[in-house]
């Protein structure tokens, strides 16, 4: 038998980070002693307090089973007993949280839960590729939304033409921002929920990197906007706050209906959450705030270390506020893939090219700050003598 792929597939990109993947094996197939600053997959362990939980909750046949449903009533409810803590909203465990396998398979599941085949679906660019991805595989449209540095990499939703919003019926946004690093305070998500409203369109807020935070106040969600509930769901995850990266434990919160559809969807695709999974992280999100700091502490290190060595070799790199990434300009007259399989051919660094995160991405590189110092400190001589 003859096999074509659909078209949906044929029209998606490869995926970015396994052709990064295959790039470095190559290298490492070579013998050669690679810094990997691609991915962002965080090299900390998972925090002792979730493995302990999972141990146990492994040797308890209770919780061998399929688990079916929204996620573990207690789960769910340590979810919104967080939020109500970390953000001041509270939320019905019942009706407005649901368990994910990952923030990724809820983002990647939710034009297909909320939009017809053939709407428009606002995308930023630059920006994690599952976005486009989700709305292609859904049969929408996707829609470039610029994201420009001269405004923080925020988008500015006054300037989306008119036809378009009208067609549009799904934005993603993504604060504190991968792969910019940018952040966005409660007025720009103010504007956002305002626009959404206004022209009936759905805001999926991904906010992964929630807690990974360097200067300033802590990042808000966009539930704590009056009226968000109206239009928003957002999306977390447990791979970065937790070191969680392997388990696949996300969760979604935000409007019931949208919830309803999105579990509605998973309950035909998938079969829940390994349950000792939620157990641990249930135990995650209680010991939270012992946690948090020292992680973040790690990453600040590593942040300060690594953009010092970047300006003094004369790259442009900005201080990142939240986040693991560095997101650094390339030299003039050279392209972000050039300059990446530099960095690979002659530094031995892998750096992820700005254009692998859409088109508006062209002109930079970003460096993940998920390795240890001493190998930052490396990759900095490195790119000094590259320099």
């Amino acid at each position: 038998m003859s096999f074509a792929e659909p078209r949906r597939l044929q029209v998606l990109p490869p995926y970015l980070f396994v052709e990064i993947d295959r790039q470095k094996q190559a290298a490492l197939a070579r013998g050669e002693d690679v810094i990997d600053l691609g991915v962002g997959d965080p090299d900390l362990p998972t925090p002792q307090p979730v493995l302990d939980a999972l141990h146990a909750a492994a040797d308890d046949a209770a919780n061998h089973g399929y688990p079916l449903g929204r996620g573990r009533s207690d789960f769910l409810q340590a979810v919104a007993e967080w939020f109500a803590g970390r953000f001041g909203v509270r939320l019905d465990p019942d009706r407005e949280v649901l368990c994910l396998i990952g923030s990724k398979e809820g983002l990647g599941h939710a034009p297909l839960a909320w939009v017809e085949s053939g709407a428009g679906v606002l995308v930023p660019e630059p920006a994690y590729p599952v976005y486009q991805a989700a709305a292609v595989l859904a049969g929408a449209e996707p829609v470039r939304l610029p994201l420009r540095a001269e405004r923080g990499f925020l988008p500015d939703l006054d300037r989306v033409p008119g036809d378009v919003a009208r067609r549009a019926r799904l934005l993603f946004l993504n604060y504190p921002n991968n792969p910019t690093a940018a952040t966005a305070d409660l007025a720009f998500l103010e504007e956002a929920v305002a626009w959404c409203r206004r022209h009936e369109v759905i805001l999926a807020h991904d906010m992964a990197y929630s807690e990974i935070y360097f200067d300033g106040e802590a990042p808000p969600s966009v539930l704590q906007v009056p009226g968000a509930r109206e239009v928003a769901v957002e999306f977390h995850s447990f791979s970065k706050t937790l070191s969680m990266a392997g388990w696949r434990i996300g969760f979604a919160v935000g409007n019931a209906d949208l919830i309803a559809a999105l579990a509605r969807l998973k309950g035909n695709l998938d079969s829940g959450t390994v349950s000792a999974i939620q157990v641990a992280a249930t135990a995650g999100l209680k010991h939270l705030p012992e946690i948090v700091p020292s992680l973040v502490s790690v990453y600040r290190r590593r942040r300060d270390v690594f953009v010092a060595g970047l300006r003094q070799a004369g790259f442009p790199a900005p201080w990142p506020r939240a986040t693991f990434y560095v997101w650094c300009p390339v030299p003039a007259a050279t392209d972000s893939t050039a300059f990446a399989a530099r960095l690979l051919q002659q530094a031995r660094v892998v750096a992820t090219p700005g254009l692998g995160f859409g088109a508006a991405g062209e002109g930079f590189v970003r460096f993940s700050l998920t390795s240890p110092e001493e190998r930052l400190l490396e990759a900095v001589r490195r790119l000094q003598a590259l320099a």
